[in-house]
């Protein structure tokens, strides 16, 4: 598994908290490092006969690079590594980037076979409060282009319980992505984080918030409407038709060891987990100079403790269908998980079988809780 980041975006919407920055220079030599932390971590995890078989490219927003910028990048992972077992390879997109040029020529790249659209909403009011940079037609006309060029496999995102959002609203934002015919739908609950522009239109009193039970009721539409439309629930917030399941992050879930590269991606081992610095500049200057860097230079990393791999396994196992497999638990903290799951289980959140303990579909809603519950230190 390799992720790759793309720090960069246009501008910044209310609701994010993840990395990224509003810069339209510097590009160019933020490839030029992150080509650079390839090479030279190339045999960090893997020998040269380890295949890699998925690959993400997130952001940030990854389209703002120019389609030669995306030849660097691949052409560099193509020397690192195996590529040959690649089954699947998602880009992420903003729909106002998508213009049909731009979608043609990642299709004649021949290495992108799922794109992510981040749409969020198909109601020009809902894109307002986020201040998104698209229309709700730009949105509808991206996915209809990608679909048309040759991307058979589609993610949209979505957020319900945005300001003012009603529930035939939330409901007709779904329906356009059954009408398109998208394979994968990641719909989350816009959710308030420190030091966003939301949290301060918040606490000056333009903008307020549903409360929960709304958010519920939102959440309780999107399980019915996915049921009817043939869309298969396998984590909290991501439904899937037939076999279209995210690959690369269901292997997340199940902690398969994966590679991040560029300014705050992340990495893990199996036993270690590495963070590479939110700060693009500083990334920069340590990769520019081309020498094997120490840790200090442009990356932190933790070992985790037989408690830290079970909590993980825990916490990101009962938020998808999958649930938990007793097999893959240590022997030391079996009969604290059979102790904690008992109440869970009669209380109709958890099913047991055959040494799996699944989340129903109501446990999914309390997936975190439970997990917390069930953490040892």
């Amino acid at each position: 598994m390799i992720y790759i980041h793309i720090p960069f975006c246009v501008r910044k919407c209310s609701y994010c908290a993840f990395y990224s920055i509003v810069n339209e220079s510097g590009r160019q030599a933020y490839v030029d490092a992150l080509c650079e932390e390839i090479r030279q971590r190339a045999d960090e995890l893997w020998d040269t006969r380890h295949k890699v078989h998925t690959v993400y490219i997130g952001g940030g927003t990854p389209t703002v690079l120019t389609i030669e910028q995306f030849e660097q990048i691949l052409e560099r992972l193509h020397r690192s590594f195996n590529m040959s077992e690649v089954v699947e390879c998602t880009i992420e997109a903003n729909p106002e980037n998508l213009t049909p040029q731009y979608i043609l020529s990642l299709r004649r790249m021949g290495f992108f076979n799922r794109i992510s659209v981040g749409i969020q909403s198909f109601d020009d009011a809902d894109l307002c409060t986020l201040n998104r940079r698209h229309s709700g037609e730009q949105a509808r006309e991206a996915l209809r282009q990608a679909k048309n060029m040759g991307f058979r496999n589609v993610s949209v995102d979505l957020i319900y319980g945005i300001p003012g959002q009603t529930e035939a609203g939330w409901l007709a934002n779904l329906d356009v992505c059954a009408e398109i015919g998208v394979q994968h739908l990641s719909c989350y609950a816009l959710t308030v984080e420190k030091g966003t522009m939301l949290e301060r239109q918040i606490d000056t009193g333009r903008v307020a918030m549903p409360d929960d039970s709304d958010m519920v009721s939102r959440y309780r539409l999107l399980l019915d409407w996915c049921r009817a439309n043939g869309f298969r629930q396998y984590e909290v917030s991501n439904f899937c038709v037939g076999p279209y399941r995210s690959r690369h992050n269901s292997r997340y879930w199940n902690r398969t060891p994966y590679m991040g590269f560029g300014a705050a991606a992340h990495s893990f081992d199996g036993q270690h987990r590495r963070w590479n610095v939110p700060d693009v500049g500083r990334y920069v200057r340590q990769l520019s100079v081309g020498a094997r860097l120490r840790a200090v230079d442009y990356y932190e990393s933790e070992t985790l403790s037989q408690a830290d791999a079970f909590n993980e396994y825990v916490m990101t196992a009962l938020r998808t269908t999958d649930g938990i497999d007793t097999s893959l638990v240590d022997a030391r903290y079996m009969e604290g998980l059979k102790r904690g799951m008992a109440k869970y289980v009669a209380a109709g959140l958890v099913d047991e079988c055959d040494g799996v303990y699944r989340p129903t579909e109501e446990g999914l809603l309390h997936a975190d809780g439970m997990a917390t519950d069930l953490f040892v230190v």
